[in-house]
């Protein structure tokens, strides 16, 4: 639908026409779907394609010189759609009629605004269009998105009933790093339910609001930035190597405020505001440092892990030795399976420059929060609450695992074993003097 669509000439152009003259510039608005793109314009000879009627191809093509070439589609004689605008007499201005074009079939359409007319120069236009579905205001491309969050929503309400019940249940057993996950867990579940409702007043409104599509994206960015450090911060140990950072948190969140700003620019030119994809140029602008630092991060990550795995198998520390590897075995996967997505969204955008693959589109979005999802899976797995969680916690104790078991169990006269514990209590708290040394030497180290 053309809602107050007006088009503007120049004054040197309105001037050369007389006052009571009828036509004095011809406007064209042509709509057609990608299928029927090549029934748009012509080649004389081979040439290069005109969308215009140039003197060769009104004797080729039997068109009118300086309008639009258009061929009826196979399968619909009225398609394309031209709408014809006329400026009369010395008029600097035409307003377009406020119609509705019905379309019946489903696919990918383009408008264009076009002047042929070599008495029209200097154009420019203003007012709208209104794109509507039997659905809603959503486009094709975005609407299976909405039906996607809702799934994602209900994902991480289930996650988040099991871990937080875990959570309350061992709450005297609870690690620092058990309250980040839990911290990322609600934010995902918050982003998820945001961008099902933004996207829910988007069908049925036609416009993005630019204050809540900017809180969502802001929410995403604090998602993302903190999973990230989380991420990182078990990579190095935190709370299970390491009781802290050391001289490293300054490090850690100055990038995570980089990471965050980056986030923050990128998804917002996506978003607020618009609903289609920025320039190629702009986006390269904004991808390049979001895609450095995730890249930087991912080498600080397999980094840290390395020197974690080797901290571990020397003191001897079986259990978490095996959590470790568990969860350096699903990064790399994570990592691997990145790798592999953006090649094929890379190939899926270069094979498809007029976006008729649109119903699958969505699924290059929606990849990367389901990625993220699992990946977010494996470390309550992995870090799940339990009454021996502070096995998992920095001790600096090298027992096995059959030592630390039979400290967590009773003896058979239903009494805790005393003096087992006792025994490696003391040893944990002269071991841990010495680690906690080690850390400090390296901290200043680093």
């Amino acid at each position: 639908m053309f809602v107050n669509v007006t088009f503007w000439r120049n004054a040197e152009s309105a001037e050369s026409h007389a006052k009571m003259a009828h036509s004095t510039g011809l406007v064209q608005a042509i709509l057609f779907e990608a299928a029927d793109r090549d029934n748009i314009g012509g080649s004389a000879y081979g040439g290069q394609r005109s969308i215009c009627c140039t003197p060769d191809l009104a004797k080729l093509e039997g068109c009118k010189q300086g309008e639009v070439i258009r061929r009826p589609s196979s399968d619909d004689p009225d398609w394309p759609v031209v709408v014809d605008t006329h400026f009369s007499a010395n008029h600097l201005s035409v307003k377009l009629d406020d119609e509705e074009v019905h379309i019946t079939k489903t696919g990918m359409y383009n408008l264009f605004f076009i002047s042929c007319d070599p008495k029209v120069r200097g154009l420019a236009m203003s007012g709208k269009t209104i794109w509507r579905n039997p659905g809603g205001y959503l486009p094709g491309r975005m609407a299976p998105l909405m039906r996607f969050y809702v799934f994602m929503s209900l994902a991480y309400l289930l996650v988040m009933v099991v871990w937080f019940s875990n959570y309350i249940r061992f709450w005297r057993d609870i690690l620092p790093i058990q309250n980040w996950i839990t911290l990322v867990i609600a934010l995902g579940l918050f982003e998820m339910t945001l961008w099902y409702f933004e996207y829910l007043n988007f069908n049925s409104s036609g416009v993005r609001p630019v204050g809540i599509t900017t809180w969502v994206v802001t929410v995403g960015a604090i998602r993302k930035t903190i999973s990230r450090l989380l991420i990182l911060s078990i990579s190095m140990g935190y709370g299970v190597v390491r009781p802290t950072l050391g001289g490293l948190t300054s490090k850690v969140l100055l990038l995570g405020l980089t990471y965050f700003l980056a986030s923050e620019l990128l998804d917002i030119s996506e978003n607020v505001g618009t609903i289609n994809d920025i320039s190629g140029k702009a986006k390269l602008f904004l991808v390049l440092p979001d895609a450095f630092l995730d890249a930087f991060l991912i080498l600080w990550i397999f980094t840290s892990l390395s020197r974690t795995l080797e901290k571990l198998q020397a003191r001897r520390s079986s259990v978490k030795l095996d959590i470790y590897r568990k969860f350096t075995n699903a990064l790399a996967v994570s990592v691997i399976g990145s790798v592999v997505w953006i090649g094929y969204e890379v190939y899926f955008k270069a094979t498809d420059p007029f976006s008729e693959r649109w119903q699958s589109a969505w699924i290059i979005t929606a990849f990367w929060d389901v990625l993220a999802f699992v990946l977010l899976i494996v470390i309550c797995y992995l870090w799940a609450p339990s009454q021996s969680s502070q096995r998992y916690a920095y001790s600096g104790e090298a027992v096995d695992d059959e030592e630390e078991s039979q400290s967590l169990t009773k003896g058979s006269d239903g009494d805790v074993g005393m003096v087992k514990i006792d025994k490696d209590r003391n040893a944990g708290v002269s071991s841990a003097f010495s680690l906690e040394d080690d850390e400090a030497e390296e901290d200043k180290r680093e």
